[in-house]
């Protein structure tokens, strides 16, 4: 594992894996603040991400998530940051990832993320589709492994327990 002293955890994985659940959980920790994608595409772009996609395009909207991921790696320490799903398909992104010391990965099989999605409440059409779920997972789910420093299971787990788990195993200690 890369050195985590540096406080930047970045969170990797598909939609409904635990993302901005996680993230929250590990910053009342920690008192460290979490920074989700869609916030993070906000304060790099202007523009909530569902607009860029709207109007310009998923091709935009994903120059945009990797301007995100950018944008929280500039930011001072510490921080959490959820980073789009897609990310460890961008070369540029990946970079990033390889010199960012605390990298997690948020495995979830497809057929969980598919019951945490639901009927996909403020989440692309195609979300809620379980084949199409589990084509991204079986394009990404290689990807996120060789990109992440650590991966841990939610499958089966509450956002707390699985909290505890990253931070154990990152070697850092929740706040009094």
């Amino acid at each position: 594992m890369r050195d985590a002293s540096a406080a930047t955890i970045v969170l990797l994985g598909m939609m409904g894996a635990g993302k901005t659940t996680v993230g929250r959980a590990i910053a009342a920790r920690t008192g460290w603040r979490y920074l989700d994608n869609d916030e993070l595409v906000l304060a790099a772009t202007g523009r909530p991400p569902e607009e860029i996609d709207a109007s310009e395009g998923t091709e935009a909207l994903h120059e945009a998530e990797s301007a995100a991921l950018r944008h929280a790696l500039s930011l001072s320490p510490p921080l959490i940051a959820g980073a789009a799903a897609w990310v460890v398909e961008d070369e540029h992104s990946l970079e990033l990832l390889r010199r960012t010391p605390a990298v997690v990965y948020l495995h979830a099989r497809p057929e969980t993320l598919h019951r945490r999605i639901g009927g996909g409440g403020g989440r692309r059409a195609d979300a809620t589709d379980l084949a199409w779920l589990r084509a991204r997972y079986a394009e990404r789910d290689a990807a996120y492994r060789r990109a992440a420093t650590v991966t841990v299971d939610t499958d089966e787990h509450e956002a707390h327990a699985v909290a505890a788990q990253v931070l154990r195993t990152l070697g850092l200690a929740a706040r009094d």
